[in-house]
């Protein structure tokens, strides 16, 4: 008889062979378009963005040097401080919900069992593929009418410059609720199926806290329609006071100083998601779908990826426990209530943009040409930027050009990985302007060749499909990983969609607006009718957008693990 292999003896995770050079030389290859697309983008906007923020002029006015003037006008002002506390603190409200709400929805639904869990997948996904920024606060913005009741008249504090700021900070989380709980909730189930769920957990927590600050800083849309940095500026914003500064007032050397403050910001917390992210060895895999065969005697099922059996002592994790048997009724009574309470606070937050699109209003920013305007550029920059993403990825995280270190490689992007549209606005603007693009459709495309939050998701993703070492690249890397870039690359279709702020810039002609300039511009104008804030999330877009998503979650993502520091992934999942 065999004695039983002792737990020193058996890896966390079986060690990957290290790719011949030829595979190394592809990795590296695959990673050259993601390198020139940050160069092109991000690289170069923000050394142009930093060289404009120490001149004067440019735009109304000859450009000239004035070294660190701009700066010293900014920070020595009241304003920037009181924009960068305003808008820090608008981060406070949904940062919390993201870490408390989202992991323990996440492990109450868990523990519920896997029917439970998909129900609340995808009942949240709607929040999800209905959440515009512009449309959900032009919906509070009814709240300000005479015969506005529920809770939508809590806008009506908006209007005094003493409790505009708390207002805005309750409008906000109210508004974002539901879709932070949705994604939280998508972040922290993968890493409950991880071989270390609770490390995972706190790893997942810190990169969604980081992820929720780096938001909020760059945050524009939803205090544009609400406020517009009001009254008497108690409102203000970083991304709002850069507007004004660049352009409301023409100023780009004080504009372009507010965006690379921001930046620096945004840089130091791309860097420390990174470097978390790598020295905790965090890694995403795919569990196998569970087998048809009978059951072994402890009740796991065979795995589709390997024939050794799983180390004695290792855990299985929450969910790869065994059926909904071994969770017992006081489990889905308790994940039950959660979701219940979860959705009915989303519900009430909601209400607002509920009534808001039943009530309807002036079709006309939802027209077709608008709708043009908004998808085509929105799907076409999300399957470029995912697209060479997941080049890098492929390169990077499956042919491993460094071997073990090879996730060192994504250090040089970490600068950019939650920065935006809005914070390189400034440069990218003159860019068009100097290319005579500026209110032409092609400038409605987002001005972004990669997307460095993809290429970091994907990495990780291509890392944990390498390491299982089972199938060749082709059959064990490209094609599990294949479903993700498309799920990636139909969320940053949907961001795309919504972002009201370089559409503003660069479309100065109505023809060229997109459906949130659109809602914009009648919000600001004295056109008798009401927007109909539905107009950003068309019927035919939510039920596409929708479908995909459910589809998603069941499919695939209700198959992702999250581990770290090597620990295994448990087979299966119910």
């Amino acid at each position: 008889m065999n004695s039983p292999i002792p737990p020193t003896s058996v890896p966390a995770h079986p060690p990957a062979a290290r790719p011949p050079a030829s595979y190394r030389a592809l990795g590296w290859l695959l990673a050259v378009p993601a390198l020139l697309g940050t160069l092109i983008t991000l690289v170069l906007p923000t050394v142009q963005t930093v060289v404009l923020s120490l001149h004067s002029g440019g735009v109304l006015r000859e450009s000239r040097f004035v070294g660190p003037e701009n700066y010293a006008k900014v920070l020595g002002g009241e304003e920037f401080w009181r924009a960068l506390g305003l808008t820090l603190s608008l981060t406070v409200g949904p940062l919390l919900v993201a870490v408390a709400v989202g992991p323990l929805l996440a492990l109450a639904l868990d523990r519920g069992g896997a029917l439970l869990r998909r129900a609340g997948l995808v009942t949240l996904s709607l929040a999800v593929v209905t959440f515009s920024p512009v449309g959900v606060a032009a919906a509070w913005l009814r709240g300000t009418l005479p015969d506005a009741t529920g809770l939508a008249t809590l806008a009506e504090g908006l209007r005094d410059p003493a409790g505009a700021p708390g207002t805005l900070r309750l409008v906000v989380v109210a508004a974002t609720f539901g879709v932070v709980c949705a994604l939280a909730l998508t972040a922290f189930l993968p890493a409950l199926r991880g071989g270390s769920p609770g490390a995972a957990s706190v790893v997942v927590a810190v990169l969604v806290a980081l992820a929720a600050v780096a938001v909020g800083a760059q945050a524009f849309s939803m205090g544009m329609v609400l406020t517009r940095g009001g009254p008497e500026r108690a409102t203000q914003t970083l991304a709002g006071l850069q507007y004004d500064y660049a352009f409301r007032m023409a100023q780009f050397g004080p504009g372009a100083a507010v965006a690379a403050l921001t930046g620096v910001l945004l840089g130091a917390l791309g860097v420390v998601a990174v470097v978390v992210a790598v020295t905790t060895r965090l890694r995403l895999t795919l569990l196998p779908k569970p087998a048809r065969s009978p059951r072994s005697a402890d009740g796991a099922f065979p795995s589709a990826s390997s024939d050794r059996p799983a180390p004695p002592e290792e855990p299985s994790g929450p969910s790869g426990s065994g059926g909904p048997g071994r969770r017992g009724l006081g489990g889905v009574v308790v994940g039950g209530v959660a979701l219940v309470l979860v959705v009915a606070v989303a519900v009430v937050c909601a209400w607002p943009w509920i009534s808001g699109v039943l009530a309807g209003g002036d079709p006309a920013a939802g027209g077709p040409r608008a709708q043009v305007n908004t998808w085509i550029p929105a799907v076409a920059g999300a399957l470029v930027s995912v697209g060479v993403a997941y080049l890098g990825a492929l390169g990077i995280g499956g042919l491993r050009p460094l071997g073990a270190r090879s996730e060192w490689l994504l250090l040089p992007f970490a600068p950019w990985l939650f920065a935006g549209t809005g914070v390189l606005g400034v440069a990218d603007w003159q860019n068009m302007r100097n290319l005579g693009l500026v209110d032409t459709f092609v400038a409605l495309f987002p001005p972004l060749l990669v997307s460095v939050p993809a290429l970091l998701v994907l990495t990780l993703l291509c890392k944990g499909l390498a390491e299982r070492n089972d199938r060749d690249f082709f059959g064990g890397v490209l094609l599990p990983s294949l479903p993700m870039a498309g799920v990636l690359a139909g969320a940053v279709t949907l961001v795309n969609a919504h972002d009201v702020l370089w559409p503003l810039l660069v479309a100065q002609s109505p023809e060229l607006f997109t459906v949130p300039v659109t809602l914009l511009s009648r919000l600001g104008g004295y056109s008798g009718a009401a927007p109909d804030v539905g107009a950003g999330t068309p019927l035919v877009a939510v039920a596409i957008a929708l479908a995909a998503v459910v589809a998603a979650q069941l499919l695939y993502l209700d198959r992702l693990a999250i581990s770290v520091n090597g620990s295994r992934s448990p087979r299966t999942t119910p």
